[in-house]
């Protein structure tokens, strides 16, 4: 019930919309409730069965009653209607206000929260929830709350007005109330874990789904279609046995209602008809009871779709709520302060990092770069290089020590100004489905058009711009798929210098280029790195031999550091990891060298 309460609470947000959706739902059930009055106040003075009448021809039998019955028809017959379209277009727009602020609220979510969170969560099963579990309660709002007042209020009312008019023809119809109500309350519960059930099939056939088609040309390249289709098509079945199920569910609940009304018709019919032959009952009493009763099966045979409702909305918000209630281990302090222009001093002191139910990733880690300085990260996989330069623009915090820039705590800033001092450049490269110039501006949104070609020049990709047919206007494809690796890898590069971060983290930025490549941006680099603190973490000799420092983990510790001709001189780690992967590197440069000056001397 807490859930239902929360989904409540976001519509009561808009009181306006939700007062005249409420206020046109009562009025509309006050005019219907009139309507079978005056049907029956007709019926008996046509008929002669009036009170105040004896026979058809009598004087009191005049055609100003008529006229009176007949203009009070059409005009309650018109305010129904017109408070029906009031009710619906509240209602719809009040759900339409709910659904957004939804969906503002998960996305907003889900862009705030840490790195952990995703770590755990799949992409499908969260689209799952910012779609199907959002259009649940959506339409718990436009049906659930609104139409649950109708239910309640006929409920009550007409059973009133029932035992007002014939309190032995309304015991009559009571008589299955009993059996309806233990029947929903058992269907509810029953559909409230149905639901939730299907909802997070439904989210795991999305996971499928997103998987397969991110991972399209793995699935190609190893032949593997045949495999993936009984994939998806396992969780699709599961998924329409289970809906099939909670709609089954619900369709019988439904059918039971009509049953339980219609044996309430018959024994009416049966019993009023006695009634009347016997002269205890008028026929315009009859009807009204009739038409009171027909009002009745609205709210008995909604009942069905209503408890579906609830029940849909209850495991939904449990599911999105969930998502919003997460406390993302990364947070920032309420009083944090605006980190300006940094001076790039790092320091990492005695830190000490554990992913959930992991064993430490690091431990003990010290470290000082200082600004103009480069560090080099190496080590095995699994070693933590990844996990130290993550850990510097808080994509996770530290679980021991601290990390500071210029002395103060980076915890003490704000994560939006910490990260505009920390630029990254990724190994593997995300581009969004946009132009390349807005790629390129990504996170600047002032960047004029000449800063955006300056970061290309740097980044090495201006001429290779160029030459396509429209230049920086070219639509990227999804994920940078109409670039090749290397120019999606200097695009990124050319991203980062444009933010014009003081501390610079470079993942194995150039693995994607070949040598002449990362030569030509290097050259361009050099100028880019110069008074910034720079974080390298490759796998190429000449990134690792010009930098200041150089820092081999292993297991989650800094095992070895130095520069490039003491950690040679030490004979440790770093020596095996120079002559098994970064000699060879040397020796493809000297050869590719050797032609080029051959070719400069003959040209002498």
């Amino acid at each position: 019930m807490g859930i239902l309460l929360r989904i409540i609470g976001m519509a009561a947000h808009y009181p306006a919309r939700l007062s005249l959706a409420y206020i046109s739902a009562l009025a509309a059930i006050g005019f219907s409730l009139a309507l079978p009055w005056l049907f029956g106040g007709g019926i008996d003075l046509m008929v002669g069965q009036h009170p105040d009448t004896k026979n058809f021809f009598r004087k009191d039998f005049t055609i100003a009653a008529l006229v009176f019955f007949g203009v009070g028809i059409l005009l309650v017959s018109l305010g129904r209607g017109f408070c029906d379209f009031a009710r619906t277009y509240t209602t719809e727009s009040l759900s339409q206000k709910v659904s957004f602020d939804c969906r503002n609220l998960l996305y907003d979510k889900l862009q705030n929260v840490s790195f952990a969170f995703h770590d755990k969560e799949h992409t499908g099963d969260l689209m799952s929830r910012a779609t199907a579990d959002v259009e649940a309660m959506r339409r718990f709002v436009n049906l659930g709350m609104i139409r649950s007042l109708d239910v309640v209020v006929r409920i009550v009312a007409i059973p009133f007005i029932l035992f007002f008019l014939n309190w032995e023809l309304a015991l009559v119809s009571m008589i299955f109330v009993p059996a309806i109500v233990l029947r929903s309350t058992f269907v509810m519960r029953a559909l409230r874990r149905k639901w939730l059930h299907v909802q997070e099939v439904m989210g795991e056939s999305v996971t499928v789904l997103q998987e397969n088609l991110a991972g399209m040309h793995v699935v190609k390249a190893f032949a593997s279609e045949n495999y993936e289709r009984k994939k998806y098509n396992r969780k699709a079945e599961e998924l329409r046995v289970e809906y099939f199920d909670a709609e089954r569910m619900q369709g019988t609940n439904s059918s039971w209602m009509t049953l339980y009304f219609t044996f309430a018709l018959g024994l009416i019919l049966w019993f009023g008809g006695w009634q009347v032959v016997q002269g205890d009952l008028t026929a315009g009493d009859l009807a009204k009871f009739f038409l009171y009763l027909n009002q009745l099966t609205f709210p008995i045979r909604a009942s069905a779709q209503i408890i579906n409702t609830f029940s849909r909305a209850m495991s939904s918000g449990q599911r999105l709520f969930n998502v919003l209630d997460t406390q993302s281990p990364v947070s920032e302090r309420p009083d944090a302060a605006e980190m300006g222009r940094a001076k790039g001093h790092v320091r990492f002191e005695k830190v000490g990092f554990s992913y959930a139910d992991r064993s430490p990733a690091l431990r003990e880690v010290n470290l000082d770069a200082k600004p103009g300085q480069i560090t080099a990260i190496l080590g095995a996989p699994g070693s933590g290089k990844t996990t130290v330069v993550n850990l510097l623009p808080r994509f996770y915090d530290v679980t021991d020590g601290q990390i500071t820039i210029d002395g103060t705590d980076i915890r003490d800033f704000t994560l939006q100004s910490l990260r505009h001092n920390v630029g990254i450049v990724h190994q593997d490269v995300y581009l969004f489905s946009a132009s390349i110039k807005d790629n390129i501006a990504y996170g600047v949104t002032n960047a004029t058009d000449e800063d955006v070609e300056r970061a290309a020049r740097v980044a090495q990709l201006h001429d290779q711009i160029m030459a396509l047919p429209n230049g920086y206007d070219t639509w990227v494809g999804e994920r940078g798929t109409t670039l090749s690796g290397g120019q999606r890898q200097r695009l990124s590069i050319a991203r980062t210098i444009l933010i014009d971060p003081p501390v610079l983290i470079l993942d194995d930025s150039t693995s994607s280029v070949d040598v002449e490549t990362e030569r030509q941006i290097h050259r361009a680099m050099v100028e880019v790195m110069k008074g910034r603190t720079t974080f390298v973490i490759a796998h190429r000799l000449s990134t690792v031999r010009e930098a200041d420092q150089i820092l081999v983990l292993d297991k989650g510790v800094i095992a070895e550091r130095g520069s490039h001709e003491q950690l040679i001189r030490s004979g440790g780690i770093y020596q095996s990891i120079y002559e098994l992967q970064l000699r060879p590197q040397e020796e493809v440069l000297l050869e590719a060298a050797v032609p080029a000056m051959a070719d400069g001397r003959a040209a002498l």
